[in-house]
């Protein structure tokens, strides 16, 4: 909730170009003013740099379902500011992310960090959210779990398969 990495890449043939990444901060305020700013800073991004599709992490089921939940209302804010651009919007685990960007669906985020800034071919690591969202860029360029260009809408991962 206090932090929201976002990615921009280009992809051109085989080839990943950096077009820009960074954090929407919110503030301390209550539930509802923080989501807006979610929802109104993504929406920002997305006018800036004018994407074709939206990639986003799915929810993973945390220990304390408190966070679990403001994260998937964080997300759906996420969710709604490319939809009021209509924009597609694509969902990956964060295995099949890692998986894509790293090789190994249980890497560390220093190993997603270094793998983005290697894949980018950026001067320095980017943080550690912003290297989130653009691995998760990563790994819808390369089609989510390396599939290249198969689609795999209607379809849903379970246990590293297209079910």
């Amino acid at each position: 909730m206090r932090i929201t990495g976002f990615g921009v890449i280009d992809k051109s043939g085989n080839k990943l170009i950096y077009v820009g990444s960074g954090c929407v901060k919110t503030s301390e305020d209550e539930l509802p003013v923080r989501l807006k700013s979610i929802l109104d800073n993504l929406g920002e991004v997305i006018t800036q740099y004018q994407p074709d599709h939206v990639a986003i992490e799915q929810v993973f089921v945390n220990v304390n379902p408190k966070s679990t939940l403001l994260l998937g209302q964080a997300r759906g804010a996420a969710i709604c500011a490319a939809m009021l651009k209509e924009l597609k919007v694509s969902e990956y685990t964060a295995l099949q992310i890692k998986q894509a960007v790293v090789g190994n669906g249980h890497a560390r985020k220093n190993q997603v960090q270094e793998m983005v800034m290697r894949l980018l071919s950026l001067n320095s690591c980017p943080t550690t959210d912003a290297a989130d969202a653009l691995a998760c860029a990563i790994c819808h360029a390369h089609g989510g779990f390396g599939l290249g260009r198969i689609s795999t809408d209607g379809y849903r991962m379970k246990r590293g398969r297209l079910v």
